[in-house]
């Protein structure tokens, strides 16, 4: 069993909890997920880990409530057991010095992108971000990414705070302005696909981080498959991370879409539940 230490509210639907998991906490890297079971017949689903503390025997992770497991997720609080934890799991980030390197965060996909822009900062790369969500309470780590970044850009679908429209718009304009060695992206499959679009074009190398499907994050149940440069692979365990100009995101996208019309009917029998 591992213990909730600590929750706090990071946006509407999105929360941070410091859980005590000692020997993960040891292990991880940057760019490694665990895999959460709540309780006894639950469900398994996979949460990257935002930072660690070794020390202290602490993980950090940030859950978005967009189905039942999360929801679930959402419901507990300070000092609630979580049953399972396996971890870490999935290939570290690369961790090189490029330079000077963009990050690119969309919505819950700036919880995962701020642990690998942290290393990047620490290999001597000078970081650049773009932070897109729908509108200016949804925004979370500002100051985290400002404290790493020389320059950093906000977008908003309602123009609430920074500019008003998609991440690719600002990415458009630095690609003229800015001569960029690397381009992390993390955020939801189509933010991911038009970005590497854009990059493929001016041959920017391109990393995207592939973990929207995952179940049993060993490679078992194959629900998180993917064609990268022609060839199957599984994000659990050759990722999450891949060249973004090797994937294949128009299948990506379609087995998404088949699993969401699953997770959509499973949260709508859970809030149905919940309410009676």
């Amino acid at each position: 069993m591992y213990k909730i230490v600590k929750k706090e509210k990071l946006a509407p639907d999105i929360q941070r909890f410091f859980i005590a998991a000692p020997e993960v906490a040891r292990a991880a890297k940057a760019g490694q997920f665990v895999i959460l079971r709540l309780f006894e017949g639950g469900e398994r689903f996979p949460l990257t880990i935002v930072s660690r503390e070794a020390k202290e025997g602490l993980i950090e992770i940030v859950s978005q409530r967009v189905g039942k497991s999360t929801a679930e997720l959402a419901l507990l609080k300070t000092g609630d057991l979580i049953k399972d934890i396996s971890g870490p799991l999935g290939q570290p980030s690369e961790i090189k010095r490029y330079g000077r390197v963009l990050v690119i965060g969309g919505g819950v996909g700036i919880a995962p992108l701020l642990p690998i822009t942290r290393a990047l900062k620490e290999a001597g790369n000078e970081i650049m971000a773009i932070l897109g969500v729908r509108s200016k309470e949804m925004f979370f780590f500002e100051d985290e990414f400002k404290t790493i970044s020389r320059k950093i850009y906000f977008t908003t679908d309602d123009g609430s705070l920074g500019r008003k429209g998609l991440v690719t718009d600002v990415l458009k304009m630095l690609i003229d302005e800015e001569e960029i060695q690397r381009v992390l992206a993390i955020g939801p499959v189509v933010m991911m696909k038009a970005v590497s679009n854009l990059t493929k074009k001016v041959n920017i190398p391109t990393t995207v981080s592939l973990n929207p499907i995952m179940v049993d994050g060993t490679g078992m149940c194959g629900a998180c498959r993917c064609l990268i440069n022609g060839k199957s692979r599984f994000a659990c365990i050759h990722g999450p991370e891949f060249d973004g100009h090797q994937v294949d995101f128009n299948t990506l996208l379609r087995r998404q879409n088949m699993f969401l019309k699953e997770e959509k009917t499973a949260l709508e029998g859970f809030k149905k539940k919940d309410s009676q």
